[in-house]
């Protein structure tokens, strides 16, 4: 019997962008030597591939190898003796055929970065095309021209990541090895933090850090100190990062403040120079000389602020993607949900939109795998209690939706913020009681963690030095 040529496929300006070349090279190459799977595997997987019957051909080889055998011509035949589209290009004699195709293991390599390159191509011509198709819809149900360039920024994102801008399925064998490697990362740190440490002892213990794709929320009443606990963990995740010499960020979404304002915040807390004294200039010489070196000490510090006023969840989305992708990012802290905006439809009220805002922080942790750190603020139920202030999950404004997306949800509390509003008339002996009770608690407060969907609720205590607005271990526990 004749032996039937090999059917070669070649790129035409007609079709999307292929190398058939190229992939038949990496095929051959890896039905030679098994080997060299493991070194392609990096870069390709089968939907890479232009060619169907390659697709299919590659799985197969995927399927064999990863239960240990061995994946050549010879065991492929019965994988393949009814597919039609094999028998076009010559049945089995194509799967003998593409192995003279092989090369080296380094030119595999290059072969199948071809093949990635060609793959990106027609996935951006895909997104090309569906971009061309929205800006072109006048319908009343097309999206905006705002919402179009966001969609688009976040399917590129997704295709420089992943390579890939509509996947969305995982094995469970890689979810397993996710959590294979998160576990031993865990055993291996003496501290058994797994996730980004917020620099308070008890609270690492308590939590194992902030964990990748949580949403974590801190709430409390204004002059609680959720902005000093937030930007105290920013700060000391930054520093982390600098410390291991990692090209990553944090990036620091302030509502409220200023990026002047949290920068000084933090030369106050380094220096332990009063905020209000630098911002006044009531410093004395040495104090300056001391608030200059600490800004020199931490001037290159991987902290990124944005201080855009209520603005949407989409933008922090596509700004978030932008930092990762050219600096790395390891921790993303919102400052705060309650002055975010979302998408603004006109039906929905602040419980609608509240819900979308946290859905969205949710996903974006998830989609560039870190922890968001949001803040929230609290309804005055608060207040209208009796003695006993200590806020509770009901206490969240909007609170369905927090509760509901949150991985963790933990509360500022400072005792000495109500005993103080209390004081009695001086010279009394309520009030001598009062002073003892307020020079006790003053510097104290409670870190309460309402919600853990990996661990245990319960209370930290730490130690609040308010004139630096520091959070700090408490070192008499």
């Amino acid at each position: 019997m004749a032996q039937q040529p090999l059917k070669i496929v070649k790129s035409s300006e007609n079709q999307m962008p292929c190398n058939i070349e190229a992939e038949q090279a990496v095929i051959g190459s890896i039905l030679v030597s098994n080997e060299i799977f493991d070194e392609i595997t990096p870069i390709l997987d089968s939907q890479k591939f232009y060619d169907p019957i390659h697709v299919k051909i590659f799985k197969t080889i995927e399927n064999l190898i990863s239960k240990g055998l061995l994946a050549n011509p010879i065991t492929l035949k019965n994988h393949f003796e009814n597919n039609e589209g094999l028998k076009e290009l010559g049945g089995q004699e194509y799967l003998i055929q593409i192995t003279k195709f092989s090369t080296s293991t380094k030119q595999a390599i290059d072969y199948a970065n071809i093949v990635q390159e060609m793959h990106l191509r027609r996935e951006l011509i895909k997104i090309s095309q569906f971009l061309s198709h929205e800006a072109t819809n006048n319908s009343e149900t097309t999206s905006s021209g705002e919402e179009i360039i966001q969609n688009a920024e976040k399917s590129l994102f997704d295709l420089a990541e992943r390579g890939h801008f509509n996947q969305s399925f995982m094995k469970f064998e890689s979810a397993l090895k996710q959590t294979i490697d998160m576990a031993k990362i865990a055993y291996q740190n003496e501290e058994g933090i797994v996730g980004v440490p917020t620099g308070l002892t008890d609270l690492d213990s308590r939590l194992g850090g902030l964990h990748k794709q949580d949403l974590i929320i801190i709430a409390g009443r204004p002059s609680m100190g959720k902005t000093a606990l937030a930007t105290n963990i920013a700060f000391h995740a930054a520093k982390n990062i600098e410390k291991k010499e990692k090209k990553s960020t944090v990036a620091f979404f302030s509502l409220e403040m200023s990026s002047e304002q949290l920068s000084t915040r933090i030369l106050s807390e380094q220096s332990r120079i009063r905020s209000n004294d630098i911002r006044r200039g009531k410093v004395s010489e040495q104090e300056f000389e001391k608030f200059i070196e600490t800004s020199k000490n931490i001037f290159e510090l991987p902290l990124y602020i944005d201080e855009t006023p209520a603005i949407s969840i989409a933008a922090i989305s596509n700004r978030a993607r932008r930092i990762k992708r050219l600096f790395g990012l390891e921790l993303i802290v919102v400052d705060y949900i309650q002055l975010m905006k979302s998408s603004g439809k006109k039906e929905y009220n602040r419980v609608q939109e509240v819900s979308e805002i946290t859905q969205g922080l949710k996903a974006l942790a998830k989609e560039l795998d870190v922890p968001v750190l949001a803040l929230s603020q609290l309804s005055r139920a608060v207040e209208q209690r009796g003695d006993d202030k200590k806020p509770q999950l009901s206490d969240l404004r909007e609170s369905g939706s927090i509760e509901q997306d949150a991985d963790v949800v933990m509360f500022v509390f400072r005792e000495a913020y109500y005993l103080q509003n209390k004081e009695p008339t001086a010279g009394s002996i309520e009030h001598a009681e009062w002073q003892q009770k307020m020079e006790e608690i003053s510097h104290l407060a409670e870190i309460i963690i309402g919600k853990q969907r990996h661990g245990p609720t319960g209370n930290v205590k730490v130690e609040f030095e308010a004139m630096y607005t520091k959070f700090k271990d408490l070192e008499n526990k």
